[in-house]
């Protein structure tokens, strides 16, 4: 992995003519706020099987179809507080 100043990176970055990835160590890099944590909710059965049968249709995990619906709704209410 190669070392260059932030402006430098940034440089490189806006002209797009290099792959700046080879600046990154990608086995330790991480996106701050978005590392995975668990969410226990307890619902109805009939929710449950519903959510499911949802989740299925659009072909995604139920863990996936609930985390865009709460992150749409938080948009909506707040869109400033998203991050």
């Amino acid at each position: 992995m190669k070392t260059i100043s932030a402006e430098e990176l940034d440089r490189l970055f806006d002209e797009g003519e290099e792959d700046v990835l080879q600046y990154f160590n990608l086995a330790t890099a991480r996106r701050p706020n978005l590392e995975p944590v668990e969410l226990t909710v307890t619902v109805m059965l009939g929710t449950k099987l519903r959510l499911e049968r949802q989740a299925k249709e659009l072909g995604v995990s139920v863990d996936s179809l609930l985390e865009d619906w709460l992150r749409e709704k938080l948009d909506e209410a707040s869109p400033s507080a998203a991050e």
